[in-house]
């Protein structure tokens, strides 16, 4: 009864209930387990991560079953425990949970960890058994259409919006399947949608209407709409560039302690490593490479900053800060290879094949990465600034994340793209030869002399299927999910140029510092 009666509580947000009836479930044989379960379900809605990883792992050891490993696999990726998180999914597979909320969880651990066909069936059933959860229906819309399955897809978010004609998620999903025609949009539903959205709402729905009205030829209010939803939401950031400038000064500065300090055991893996600013084409080189029949993809991984912060030992909050680069440039580089590959493994479907991790932030750890893994092959990918400037402004990445806080003003992104232009020349000088750099226009202009060019730096045979790489399949789970499924187009080359005037402010502070903006 104090366990019925604890979970009744916790659904209700009543806490100090919950817990004084899962405690009291604790003296109990038949219900101790469930006691420690709903204990750390409180503790982990209070924020207590640590202590609900205790309680769940004490609740599993008692009664391993998929609700509870569901839930611990959960906690076990908050605090960056992939290896045990892939572990608890595992064995929660032989005997998976019936409840929604369980499958959900999986299917949720999965994606969190790049697995989306492993997710699938789990959002599947999710969805089956709760078919009135906004919520579950979203995560299975996503998945599908990560894995390129756009009209069932479709299909869900329609359903979704048909009851819930305000949710920006779906929306902004929906907007993004495909390009969209002028006799097949969604332009009016989603301005009524963006009228009557406020705050994080209103910044989906008016990046999902700038999306389709560029799709149906209407640039110009396309970008109209995306500079009044940036501004407003830019000025709730209080962002200052200044912030990033000094990430740029930080890894100039501490470098020559890293170049100096003593490498020892160095991993002999070969992992590809695919960096640049995002939305320049790391996407399109990353599908390429894993068409390959001796490659396979890992996403967009953290693990290169996750091993730098952990051989910092700084206890800040953010990964990449200056204290933490200063701080780890005494720590031995192999280390910090050895345990990328070990965070990286857990990303990985066939330990056979090398892998591409192609997680565009990397460009400031290039260096770190040359001597943390010396048999790496490391591309940079390259796009007119200008392009890039346009390209990050008009893509909404993760809301949440304080890494992308400068992408909702045209100047703070011109100021980021100058700090990667001034790291790019710094990795040229200290690590020579190491990253082979790829211009998205040489790529779209010869795909078949690029492509060779990277295969050979990687140190790949020549393989025909590189060149048909929209017609291989797999997960992609970024904003080019869609341009990535048809076969290289030109029509993002110098796209910049349709609106020349409202970024005059760019080219002039491109211009200003020496960057090249018509090559």
């Amino acid at each position: 009864m104090s366990a019925t009666a604890a979970r009744a509580a916790l659904e209700q947000g009543d806490f100090d209930t919950a817990a004084r009836l899962a405690a009291a479930c604790l003296a109990a044989p038949d219900s101790a387990a469930e006691g420690a379960f709903l204990l750390g379900v409180v503790a982990a809605e209070q924020g207590r991560v640590g202590e609900a990883i205790r309680q769940i792992e004490a609740a599993v050891a008692q009664a391993p079953c998929g609700e509870y490993r569901a839930q611990l696999a959960r906690l076990y990726t908050l605090v960056r425990r992939e290896g045990d998180a892939v572990a608890q999914l595992r064995a929660a597979e032989a005997d998976p949970p019936d409840d929604a909320l369980s499958r959900d969880t999986i299917g949720c651990v999965y994606a969190r960890l790049g697995d989306h066909e492993a997710a699938l069936p789990h959002f599947a059933v999710a969805t089956a058994v709760a078919p009135d959860n906004d919520a579950f229906l979203y995560n299975h819309a996503a998945t599908l259409s990560f894995l390129g399955r756009a009209d069932e897809a479709e299909a869900v978010l329609e359903l979704l919006l048909a009851r819930s004609p305000d949710d920006a998620r779906a929306h902004h999903l929906l907007a993004g399947l495909r390009k969209q025609s002028v006799s097949r949009n969604h332009v009016e539903r989603l301005r009524a949608a963006s009228r009557r959205a406020r705050g994080t709402d209103r910044l989906l729905t008016g990046y999902a209407l700038a999306k389709e009205l560029e799709d149906i030829g209407q640039a110009d209010e396309a970008l109209a709409c995306l500079l009044a939803v940036n501004a407003e939401h830019r000025a709730r950031l209080g962002y200052d560039p200044a912030r990033d400038a000094a990430i740029v000064d930080a890894v100039v500065e501490s470098w020559p302690r890293f170049a100096a300090t003593p490498a020892t055991d160095c991993p002999g893996d070969a992992p590809i490593l695919v960096l640049g600013m995002p939305r320049t084409g790391t996407t399109l080189v990353d599908r390429i490479l894993a068409a390959h029949p001796a490659v396979e993809s890992v996403g967009e991984l953290q693990a290169l900053p996750l091993a730098v912060k952990a051989a910092s030992g700084t206890r800040s909050r953010l990964v990449l800060d200056a204290e933490t680069l200063h701080a780890a440039a005494g720590a031995d580089p192999c280390g910090i290879g050895r345990d990328y590959l070990a965070r990286a493994a857990h990303h990985r479907r066939n330990p056979a094949l090398r892998f591409v991790d192609k997680f565009p932030g990397n460009f400031q750890y290039a260096g770190i990465a040359a001597r943390a893994l010396p048999n790496a092959a490391i591309v940079c990918l390259r796009r007119n600034p200008m392009d890039t400037v346009l390209a990050n402004f008009r893509n909404l990445f993760a809301v949440g994340s304080r890494y992308y806080d400068y992408s909702y003003d045209l100047l703070d992104i011109a100021a980021y793209v100058a700090g990667f232009e001034r790291l790019m020349e710094h990795w040229r000088q200290a690590v020579p030869g190491r990253i082979l750099e790829v211009r998205y226009e040489d790529l779209v202009a010869d795909q078949e002399g690029q492509t060779r060019r990277l295969l050979d730096h990687c140190g790949l045979a020549w393989s025909e299927r590189c060149l048909d790489f929209h017609t291989q399949g797999g997960a992609v789970s970024t904003p080019s999910a869609a341009q990535v499924r048809r076969p290289i187009y030109r029509d993002s080359v110098a796209r910049w140029r349709r609106h020349a005037a409202v970024l005059a402010p760019v080219a002039a502070y491109f211009t200003e510092r020496g960057i090249a903006i018509d090559g």
